[in-house]
């Protein structure tokens, strides 16, 4: 008789859409790092191009596929919810692990650390490709998205990541700082690392700046509490319009996204969930 299966403790997800040329990186990293009571799920989020494929060349893994897009975010709160483990490991399509012990190391972290809500892994790229020695953990304000390790059971306190009105921007942040009004903790393992290829690179920038511009100013009307917001909201503005002045080529795209802020306005300001003043200005400070 086989022994029974090891529960699932860990769920690793990811996202993708029309990656096939370089997702292989990211599963084979993921095959790479198996352990028991480790389960992974792809989300194939619409995708037109041969990724639907590789699940005859993956078929240990669990595929979900979204005849529609629903975006990252959205994505991501759906493996969220559904893992039923302890933790969630997030990479993106284009990002991968290194060495092949990273996932334990972390895993490590998080069950020496309850405190600890995230681990920020060392993210390494075409534009940063220094690899670090590795340390002790380090707190950090916030993880960066293409991966990380989170505990499930803080991220449903905290309420998952929020919608945004923009594809892309200021989703992490967000989230870590309602973890951190919850007291919770982020920590990144130096020299522990993972390899960010930053497929989208050569594409034209300026939707994304104007997706992230956005996102930000609807993340501050909703977490920056009173009076705070009535300095940091016109700070951010005269930011970015000095950013417009150095960088003409995103002008138009900014003026857009602050069109955009203007019609979604009204539905943040009824999300609105402002954070503790304390944990506000901690949390700008360390991430202006």
């Amino acid at each position: 008789m086989n022994p029974p299966a090891t529960p699932p403790t860990i769920l690793a997800g990811i996202t993708t859409r029309n990656r096939a040329h370089i997702l292989p990186k990211a599963l084979d990293s993921l095959r790479a790092a198996a352990r028991p009571g480790l389960a992974v799920t792809v989300i194939d989020d619409a995708s037109t191009d041969a990724t639907p494929a590789l699940r005859e060349r993956y078929p240990e893994f669990r595929w979900v596929r979204h005849e529609k897009p629903a975006g990252i975010i959205e994505s991501r709160n759906e493996l969220m919810r559904g893992a039923g483990t302890d933790y969630f490991l997030c990479l993106d399509d284009d990002a991968w692990f290194l060495e092949g012990d990273e996932l334990g190391l972390a895993l490590a972290r998080l069950g020496a650390a309850p405190a600890v809500a995230g681990i920020a892994f060392d993210i390494l790229s075409p534009d940063r490709p220094g690899r670090s020695q590795r340390g002790a953990p380090r707190p950090v304000s916030m993880f960066i998205g293409c991966g990380h390790l989170l505990r499930l059971s803080a991220v449903r306190a905290a309420g998952y990541y929020a919608p945004s009105p923009g594809t892309y921007g200021s989703e992490e942040k967000d989230l870590c700082l309602r973890l951190a009004d919850l007291g919770c903790v982020i920590e990144r393992l130096p020299g522990v690392h993972v390899w960010h290829d930053k497929a989208w690179s050569g594409r034209d920038n300026r939707p994304l700046h104007r997706s992230g511009v956005c996102n930000e100013l609807v993340m501050t009307l909703r977490r920056c509490p009173w009076p705070d917001l009535l300095a940091v909201l016109p700070g951010k503005f005269l930011s970015y319009f000095w950013f417009w002045v150095r960088n003409p080529c995103y002008f138009f795209a900014g003026l857009a996204a602050w069109a955009d802020f203007v019609r979604h306005f009204p539905a943040a300001w009824r999300s609105r969930r402002p954070v503790r003043r304390d944990t506000f200005r901690r949390f700008h400070r360390n991430t202006a």
